[in-house]
């Protein structure tokens, strides 16, 4: 059954509203007519099944048949700080880990990112959309603007469980610092290059945990992608 996003403020008693660009894909690219069940998801959560009642260019209109949490969303908040990876590979990072389950994307500008900081939020914030539609989510992951290493360290040290994947960890496995049951957990990612030894010395100052995901060196977008799985098995999730 397709599934589309609208905002809680388009949604009433017994009716909700589509906006946007999902109008012209629901009429013209789905081709689908009044009285077809699509379920349409707030954002926030909650799924609501619902019957197509009237299409028009710039809404589709829907009644509401039921209302029930989004069963999608897995048990953990995790949030992705990413180092800036070379061209490209954030967009894939964003597609990739939004499928996976990662609610939350903060780009990160470290001493050894390729890449300078630009003002592609909304581009990557698209992408987390179109992949939580792909994906089922029941929420739509938010993109943050890129800050640099020291401020993303210090917001992580404010998570209960916080871990930065260091490839010159040696002893640190991820599934000795994650426990089942933790409720946010943050991950830091470096760039391709890494991170250098002086940041991770700084990282760890502030409580975060330099784990390795083991004994291979993993490209910045197989670690991103790796790490997350391994957290949702370890909170009983996969």
């Amino acid at each position: 059954m397709p599934k589309f996003f609208t905002d809680k403020s388009n949604i009433f008693d017994d009716s909700l509203q589509i906006v946007g660009e999902d109008v012209m894909h629901i009429s013209k690219v789905l081709r689908m007519k009044c009285g077809e069940i699509i379920t349409v998801c707030d954002g926030a959560g909650t799924d609501y099944e619902v019957s197509i009642s009237e299409i028009s260019k710039d809404y589709v209109k829907a009644d509401i048949i039921s209302s029930n949490k989004s069963m999608s969303e897995p048990s953990v908040y995790i949030t992705l700080y990413q180092a800036l990876p070379k061209q490209g590979k954030m967009e894939s990072i964003i597609q990739k880990n939004t499928e996976l389950g990662v609610s939350e994307f903060v780009p990160v500008f470290s001493k050894r990112c390729v890449v300078k900081p630009s003002d592609k939020t909304a581009r990557w914030q698209k992408v987390a959309e179109s992949a939580a539609k792909q994906s089922g989510r029941g929420i739509i992951p938010t993109v943050r603007d890129v800050i640099n290493f020291g401020d993303a360290i210090k917001e992580m040290a404010d998570f209960e469980t916080k871990v930065i994947l260091y490839e010159g960890e040696k002893i640190t496995k991820i599934k000795e610092v994650v426990k089942e049951g933790c409720k946010r957990i943050a991950v830091l990612v470096g760039p391709e290059g890494g991170f250098e030894q002086e940041e991770v010395l700084k990282a760890t100052q502030l409580g975060i945990s330099s784990v390795t995901l083991g004994t291979r060196i993993l490209r910045t977008e197989t670690a991103a992608a790796a790490v997350t799985p391994v957290i949702l098995f370890i909170q009983g999730d996969v």
